[in-house]
């Protein structure tokens, strides 16, 4: 497996837009939405998740996330209310704990220097994606479209294509990163090559059991791969 820096590494000389999940790629959540998530629980006198569980649980969305937390899931007849309980905290404490990974400011600003056009497709709740959008990618983001009614969670392609139309570009002309099984879903589906990141939510031997081709361990390596 070539590291991303190699000379063997795919050629990206067409790419116009890079298109970034959020969670894990370029904003370290995982606090928050544990947080979230056993406040939640504790509402409704459901056991904890720990952080580990947690982390395993995301990455299609929040309510699946509370599916896979919730004891039975959809099943239990107190879900709905551990769901609603969930994005009400969720939504006034999304930025407690929340950061930026390492490297990440630098690496949007670089690209963005170079001319390339920058999106964010997240399954998280759109108020949370606007939020956060907000905070940290109104200079260097053009679009964030998050979960909502109109537009199908990834992997679906909905997200990645709204992205692309925003920008006025084709597929061929651009490229995904993101840090989990369901990106490298959704960047097969929406027809565009996947860079995956290994310092999120997902680790390498996982990445590469589900396809992953292209690896990066800094920011800095993909500024390399699109950068020449």
């Amino acid at each position: 497996m070539p590291r991303p820096t190699d000379s063997s590494s795919p050629c990206y000389s067409h790419v116009q837009a890079v298109i970034f999940d959020l969670d894990g790629t370029l904003l370290d959540t995982l606090d928050d939405l544990a947080d979230a998530t056993n406040w939640a629980l504790r509402q409704n006198g459901m056991p904890q998740r720990t952080l580990g569980e947690v982390r395993q649980f995301v990455g299609n969305g929040v309510r699946r996330l509370m599916e896979r937390a919730v004891p039975d899931g959809e099943q239990n007849p107190l879900f709905e209310k551990a769901f609603d309980d969930f994005k009400a905290y969720y939504v006034e404490h999304c930025q407690d704990k929340t950061h930026l990974y390492p490297g990440v400011s630098e690496m949007l600003q670089r690209l963005k220097a170079q001319g390339l056009r920058l999106a964010i497709v997240s399954n998280k709740l759109q108020a949370g994606v606007d939020e956060l959008y907000l905070r940290y990618f109104s200079d260097t983001v053009e679009v964030a479209i998050g979960e909502r009614p109109e537009v199908r969670r990834k992997p679906a392609p909905d997200m990645v294509r709204a992205a692309l139309k925003a920008l006025r570009l084709l597929p061929e002309e651009a490229v995904y990163v993101g840090d989990s099984d369901v990106d490298l879903q959704t960047a097969t589906n929406s027809g565009l090559p996947c860079i995956s990141v290994l310092w999120g939510f997902r680790d390498r031997d996982f990445l590469l059991q589900h396809g992953a081709l292209v690896l990066a361990e800094q920011p800095e390596e993909i500024v390399n791969l699109l950068i020449h």
